[in-house]
């Protein structure tokens, strides 16, 4: 498989705080993790472009947009709170916009068949942010943007997005809950932040809740009962997998028990899944993480399977 690997340095110039779990870190120790072990050099590297204003209000309204750039502090002023563990600081919009860009990014080169797949190591996250509402270290929802640029932009009806993240991906839910072209399969926590509807029922949102303590095997066969035969009805044309790696035993937001060999099984459960409905379209976008060391080793075992490795 060819490999896209989008990411951009200034993604690392939004900084909440050296106590800040989601640190500039994360990035450089995916990066660091992917050298000293030869796969960054067989994966093919592209800056993320800043996404354009009409990209973001197919998702985002722009009151709201507007409302987060004019929150922004001038450099060296005191970083502004926007929810109890949210702050934005004088580069978050513009590394937002690279985040978002990079998915954008990432959709072309797939539906132009310039890659097989891609992996967009970016920053800030985004399933957490709401259609009007920014949360849980997430400003706007790349993986939304990047659905909407596929359906809008190159046709894409059915759409799956899968997501693994300890915290359930409760803003693209609120996007997408209730338009059946669009599947959402989620893991998370449960009970856990972000406390919203985890406990809601659509009929293309498929939530996957997963006990404090849950283990490899539970979780592997939660997902097999519950996403396989949703995949398998929805015939997905793309897949977009929103990454996070905080599942992982010695990641210290969650309480699951996965281990990186996990989450190279569920990439190659989602490669299978597309190489026989889409051929194997999948744009992969970082979410959590927060173990500098298990993310790094997770995210390299995500980009072997979906290379093929």
């Amino acid at each position: 498989m060819i490999t896209s690997y989008i990411s951009h340095s200034e993604c690392m110039l939004h900084d909440m705080g050296p106590w800040h779990p989601e640190s500039p870190h994360r990035i450089s120790s995916i990066n660091q993790q992917l050298e000293r072990s030869g796969l960054f050099q067989e994966l093919m590297h592209y800056n993320a472009r800043a996404v354009t204003e009409e990209q973001v209000y197919r998702v985002h309204p722009q009151a709201h947009v507007r409302s987060l750039e004019l929150s922004q502090p001038d450099e060296g002023e005191t970083l502004v709170q926007i929810d109890d563990d949210t702050l934005i600081g004088p580069k978050t919009m513009h590394a937002a916009t690279l985040a978002a860009g990079a998915v954008v990014r990432g959709t072309e080169q797939i539906l132009k068949n310039q890659a097989d797949n891609v992996f967009c190591a970016v920053r800030p996250p985004g399933h957490h942010a709401e259609r009007v509402e920014s949360m849980g270290f997430c400003f706007l929802n790349n993986v939304a943007i990047g659905v909407e640029h596929a359906r809008q932009n190159f046709g894409i009806k059915r759409v799956a997005i899968v997501d693994f993240d300890v915290h359930h991906g409760n803003g693209t839910v609120d996007i997408f809950k209730n338009d059946p072209d669009v599947l959402v399969c989620s893991s998370f926590q449960h009970p856990f932040y972000p406390w919203r509807f985890a406990d809601s029922e659509w009929d293309n949102i498929i939530n996957t809740p997963l006990n404090s303590g849950c283990n490899s095997l539970e979780f592997r066969k939660k997902v097999e009962d519950s996403w396989l035969p949703a995949l398998q009805i929805h015939r997905p044309e793309m897949i977009f997998i929103s990454a996070g790696f905080d599942a992982h035993k010695d990641d210290p937001m969650g309480e699951v028990n996965l281990t990186e060999e996990d989450f190279y099984w569920v990439t190659k459960l989602i490669m299978d899944v597309a190489g026989t409905y889409c051929n194997n379209r999948v744009v992969s976008v970082l979410e959590g993480g927060y173990d500098l060391s298990s993310l790094a080793h997770s995210a390299h075992k995500h980009i072997e399977a979906l290379k093929g490795l």
